[in-house]
């Protein structure tokens, strides 16, 4: 069996073959990078919540919550606490704050000082 001369491709389609190939491989590398930039803002923002959770459970009772290291990253918190209109409760807000991120937290708490145990 002979193979005809001109049997193949030629040199202009096997390079616009390989462009082709090229700018899907180079689309499938930005579309992971966005997906990899999604999953770290989401890790993120899941971390800060916890983390203002934390804080609201401390200042529920009584204690100043201090800055604390979740997954990794420093969370500072910062409680603002507002009269309401029952003078025994207060309403808090818990920020906590890491970089550029930040997570909040709405409670309520006693406006009292809390009784010493006896």
């Amino acid at each position: 069996m002979t193979v005809p001369a001109d049997a193949g491709f030629t040199l202009i389609e096997t390079l616009v073959a390989m462009a082709v190939l090229a700018i899907a491989a180079t689309g499938l590398v930005r579309a992971t990078e966005g997906h990899v930039d999604l999953i770290g803002g989401l890790e993120r923002r899941v971390a800060g919540g916890w983390a203002a959770d934390n804080a609201l459970t401390e200042t529920r009772v009584g204690l100043a919550p201090p800055p604390t290291i979740l997954l990794g990253r420093a969370w500072s918190p910062a409680v603002v606490a507002r009269g309401s209109d029952d003078p025994d409760i207060a309403a808090v807000t818990v920020t906590a704050t890491s970089g550029g991120t930040s997570a909040s937290r709405h409670g309520f708490r006693d406006s009292v000082a809390l009784a010493a145990p006896q």
